[in-house]
């Protein structure tokens, strides 16, 4: 307490008797044997007031005893059930718990983890993912202060994250593995590893490569096969040894129709093999029929054709026919339709594309037929000059239409075409605009138009065949014009249109990924909506079980998370609340829990653990071991703390109800004697 306190109490202590004094002995006439009385009285009551009013305030010390924590983490995931180790996973933490002493010695505090660290032991064992490097960072995270052994309670196998018995070098706590499994040695077959890519293209092979391991002392032969449906699509005698224990196989399957094609790859178990589970892979290739047919129409003969057929054909998943127009049968037939220099002949083709709504790029020349081209569509218009022009192109720097670079286009021969002025009367992108005589000009060379859903490209002027072969003088090669032009090719054979709803999914997804289905919003500007309510309706094809879930905004999309839901095929619709829009689609998911590929428990990695955190391994069947190693350890002490708290006095209740009645007292005392 500090000394101007200590005098303001002196003070108050003073003051008080005064008070009590003047008003009772001097002041007073007639003096009663009972005025000290209730003179007494008035100093106690205005001396606590006065209290109240300086607010001394006091140090309170308590004392309290403060255990160790001690982490009990538990293994959650499926391997320690397809290993049978749940029950007695159980049994060992039931020991733990019902241990008197090192309940007195400790504070256990529970957690269980798999793929994230949970503050709870709600063990189902059925978690497909593990991560423990994760789980003992995220307990160094909340124990970083303080003493807390952890015990481990884990057959050690990780399916993903960094490498434990590393990243537990920076773990500041001892931690005590508990190995769940068997530790013996098994004779087992498994696939490692398969690669194979997700897609591959119609009527062409994709690869495929297996890792095949074996763990025993004996020469085995196997047979590893793939198949596909009922039948057997690949096959080959598999021969392991002590020595050669691993083989990989490459070979190739034929992508023979379009869509999800499944597959499952087998190693075949030897007779005494126990684990058959990790013999079995699924995997899946999803077929692409990305074949465009273009269909060329010219009424002439001219470099040009030859030129555009090569580039196009570049590409093995093009083709391209050349056509008279009189001779033009079906155009449904093909993705996108080249005009070579239309003139009146073209007349039915034009009636055709406006009917059936086909994409088409129109490249004009000097033999084009202008008051025809400019009657047969309203689009764009050229002057009738009858005198032609050399048009160097220029490129585009702006172009957003699709990806494009500058090929050097201003060093290409310049095109021939008609001379006069260009009315385009749509919305246009120009790609190339045109340089005369050194005079760079902000008229279209080549512009893309898209307009009520139907896309076109023009070309105003006829030579590209000089560009092609200008592009082998300069690279020896002509992959940079054949890029441009199957670009360009690219964008108007395809058929997507806008919308304002978009959904982003894979065909397949694998057992052990994450899987989640996108969609894109858009107003009717075609800008993105965060205002939208979003609903996903999913359903299994094979149980006709449905469920409706709300699609969550995340950054400049709206996203699903669906990796609770099992194997088998399902198919799903998007829909706007508020909105009569909605987009379908369907998916599957493949069987695979990377959980049923373990043998045995990792005791390596775990007995690393203990000696990186100076603690010790155990078994299930040691817990007293165990429990003597933590009670004995000096490390870990119950330790006893002080606590001291500054009391104000104005906090202590009680002097309150001493002064009101203090002063009650005296009240009635003095109106029983008449004074009052």
């Amino acid at each position: 307490m500090q000394i101007e306190t200590i005098l303001l109490i002196i003070a108050a202590f003073v003051i008080a008797l005064v008070i009590a004094l003047f008003q009772y002995i001097y002041k007073a006439k007639n003096r009663k044997k009972n005025s000290l009385f209730f003179a007494f009285l008035r100093f106690l009551s205005v001396f606590s007031l006065l209290l109240l009013l300086i607010n001394p305030t006091f140090k309170q010390k308590t004392y309290y005893v403060e255990k160790p924590d001690l982490i009990v983490a538990v293994d959650n995931s499926s391997s320690i059930k397809n290993l049978r180790q749940d029950q007695s996973v159980i049994k060992f933490i039931n020991q733990i718990k019902e241990n008197e002493e090192l309940n007195d010695r400790f504070d256990l505090v529970y957690y269980s983890f798999a793929g994230k660290l949970k503050d709870s032991l709600d063990l189902s064992f059925d978690q497909k993912q593990t991560n423990i490097s994760k789980a003992l960072e995220e307990l160094d995270q909340i124990y970083k202060n303080t003493i807390a052994p952890t015990i481990m309670i884990t057959d050690g196998n990780q399916t993903y994250g960094k490498d434990y018995q590393f990243s537990s070098l920076g773990y500041k706590q001892a931690v005590y593995p508990v190995v769940s499994g068997d530790t013996t040695a098994v004779t087992d077959t498994k696939i490692q590893q398969l690669n194979v890519n997700r897609y591959a293209y119609l009527k062409n092979k994709f690869p495929v490569e297996a890792i095949l391991t074996y763990s025993g002392q004996e020469n085995v032969t196997t047979t590893f096969q793939v198949t596909s449906g009922n039948g057997v699509v690949y096959s080959q005698p598999i021969t392991f040894s002590q020595q050669s224990n691993s083989a990989v196989v490459s070979f190739t399957l034929p992508a023979s129709r379009a869509g999800v094609i499944k597959y499952i790859a087998r190693l075949v178990p030897l007779t005494n093999e126990k684990n058959t589970v990790n013999n079995d892979k699924n995997f899946a290739v999803e077929v692409i029929d990305q074949k465009t047919n273009v269909l060329l129409i010219s009424d002439i003969v001219h470099p040009d054709l030859g030129a555009i057929k090569k580039s196009v054909e570049s590409n093995e998943r093009r083709s391209i026919s050349i056509s008279k127009p009189q001779e033009v049968k079906d155009l449904d037939d093909y993705q996108l339709v080249i005009l070579y220099q239309p003139n009146t002949r073209f007349r039915k083709v034009y009636e055709d594309l406006n009917t059936l709504k086909k994409n088409y790029f129109t490249i004009a020349g000097t033999k084009t037929d202008w008051v025809f081209l400019n009657k047969i569509q309203n689009k764009y218009t050229q002057e009738i000059t009858r005198q032609t022009e050399y048009y160097i192109p220029r490129f585009n720097t702006n172009y957003s239409t699709f990806l494009l670079e500058d090929i050097g286009f201003e060093n290409y021969p310049p095109l021939i075409g008609t001379f006069g002025d260009i009315s385009i009367n749509t919305n246009h992108d120009p790609l190339l605009y045109r340089t005369i005589s050194n005079i760079e000009t902000d008229e279209v060379l080549i512009t893309a138009i898209e307009e009520n859903g139907v896309r076109e490209a023009v070309l105003f002027g006829e030579g590209i065949w000089r560009w092609r072969a200008q592009n082998y003088l300069d690279s020896q090669g002509f992959e940079d014009f054949d890029d441009f032009f199957g670009k360009l090719i690219q964008y108007l054979a395809s058929n997507k249109r806008k919308s304002r709803l978009n959904t982003i999914s894979e065909s397949f997804y694998y057992g052990n990924a994450n899987i989640s289905i996108k969609a894109e919003y858009f107003t009717k500007n075609y800008e993105f909506d965060r205002r939208g309510n979003l609903r996903i309706s999913v359903k299994n094809k094979e149980t006709e079980a449905t469920q409706t879930i709300p699609m969550l905004l995340k950054n400049n999309s709206y996203e699903v998370d669906l990796s609770s839901l099992s194997a088998g095929n399902y198919e799903y619709t998007v829909t706007v609340l508020g909105e009569n829009i909605s987009r379908s689609g369907s998916f599957a998911i493949l069987e695979y829990d990377v959980e049923q590929q373990f043998l045995n428990a990792d005791v390596t990695k775990l007995k690393q653990v203990a000696t990186n955190t100076n603690g010790k391994s155990f078994h299930l069947n040691q817990n007293e071991a165990l429990i003597k190693e933590l009670t004995e350890d000096q490390r870990y002490q119950t330790i006893q703390k002080s606590k001291e708290n500054v009391v104000s006095l104005i906090d202590w209740k009680y002097l309150l109800v001493i002064v009101i009645l203090l002063l009650s007292i005296e009240w009635f005392a003095r109106k029983y004697n008449g004074l009052i």
